[in-house]
């Protein structure tokens, strides 16, 4: 019997993980898969382990705080990337990859995505202001032809579950896998190499959330 793969969810103390995990072990029954999968705040965990979520909520400063704060945390997870090791961020998780955050000041994130984590401005036609966060679920938007494999077999249009009032500004174009509109477009999903985020929440996803999960999973970068 071949050895379960192994999958390290950091915890930079933001809250409960317990519906990744949850989503995760759904995720690989149907990829029929064998996995361990753990919350850790240990860094010597994250060495050893095969993959790695780090998922992230409430605020840019808070999260990344909660990071450097683990005992060789940040300096395994920058190892661990340049190693190869895939890595799927989550919400302030995906925030947090970019150069900096704008949340509270001005904060240095991981640099791994280009641009920085800026406040949303959406507006109606007529200049009203949207309500912010954006919470509920919103489309993906992303071209069929070509899609990243973590998208793969999720249409163009198929839903997510947003909360956030930040979002990436400034970032490239080749690192952008999907969209969604809020007043225009805002980044949903960002990838490069063999790291990926989504700033939805793919726990709390259903369907598609538990189809990028599986596809992380299997993915080979």
């Amino acid at each position: 019997m071949s050895k379960p793969m192994t999958i390290a969810v950091v915890d930079p103390g933001s809250g409960n993980l317990a519906s990744v995990l949850r989503a995760l072990d759904r995720a690989a029954e149907g990829t029929g898969m064998a996995i361990a999968a753990s919350v850790t705040r240990d860094a010597a965990e994250v060495a050893a382990a095969d993959r790695i979520i780090l998922p992230g909520q409430g605020a840019f400063a808070a999260c990344m705080g909660g990071l450097l704060a683990l005992p060789g945390m940040v300096a395994t997870l920058h190892q661990r990337v340049a190693a190869g090791t895939p890595l799927l961020g989550i919400c302030v998780g995906m925030q947090i990859m970019a150069e900096r955050g704008l949340e509270h000041g001005v904060t240095p994130g991981l640099g791994w995505i280009s641009g920085e984590i800026a406040p949303m401005d959406p507006r109606s036609a007529d200049g009203t202001a949207l309500p912010l966060p954006q919470m509920g679920w919103n489309s993906l938007d992303f071209p069929a032809a070509g899609a990243h494999p973590l998208l793969a077999g999720i249409a163009p249009g198929e839903y997510g579950y947003f909360v956030h009032s930040y979002a990436l500004a400034g970032g490239l174009p080749a690192e952008t896998i999907a969209t969604t509109d809020y007043a225009g477009p805002v980044v949903a999903m960002v990838a490069r190499g063999n790291i990926a985020g989504t700033q939805f929440h793919v726990e709390k996803s259903q369907t598609v959330g538990l189809r990028i999960l599986a596809n992380f999973l299997r993915w080979t970068p």
